[in-house]
């Protein structure tokens, strides 16, 4: 194995140790609809309020996504990795499949906001550059919707794990 290869694979292991929220990222306008399960997604500023969503270049959604100009954050809450599984394509359930069952709403910019999700954030694609094997999307965000009730959803060491609000889990 070279050098590079190793190095490569040392990173992809330490990066398993680094838990991250889970995240649906969905899309819908003229290119069409589509969402991807993400947990390269962190905010940049509150000034404006922008996130920053990174997708592997090989994906087939992110013309897409690029073409629509929109985009929405679904953050999972603990009870939605299943749907974290569908749209991370894990199971044999179709894109169109996906976006037929009623736990979708449509937000203002016409994005698809998945209901019971901690939180939805719907934005504009405002850049769009090239990283090595990614896109990153800095996406300014225009619509915010925040549930006070549920638990998070965290992917560690290549898997799923929730994540109890222990201001919740004291009083119950």
């Amino acid at each position: 194995m070279s050098v590079e290869n190793e190095h490569r694979l040392r990173f992809r292991d330490a990066m398993a140790s680094l838990s991250a929220a889970v995240n649906i990222v969905t899309t819908d306008g003229l290119a069409g609809r589509c969402g991807i399960t993400a947990t390269a997604v962190c905010s940049v500023t509150d000034t404006p309020p922008t996130l920053m969503v990174c997708i592997n270049r090989k994906s087939s959604m992110n013309p897409v996504f690029q073409e629509n100009g929109h985009l929405c954050v679904n953050i999972l809450n603990h009870e939605q990795e299943l749907m974290a599984r569908h749209f991370a394509g894990m199971t044999d359930v179709s894109m169109e499949e996906r976006f037929n069952w009623d736990i979708w709403r449509t937000g203002v910019l016409g994005q698809p906001l998945l209901q019971g999700a901690l939180a939805n954030l719907e934005g504009r694609i405002e850049q769009v550059q090239e990283v090595g094997t990614h896109y990153v999307y800095l996406v300014e965000i225009k619509q915010i919707m925040v549930r006070e009730e549920g638990h998070g959803l965290i992917y560690f060491k290549r898997g799923f794990h929730p994540v109890m609000d222990k201001t919740v889990a004291t009083t119950v």
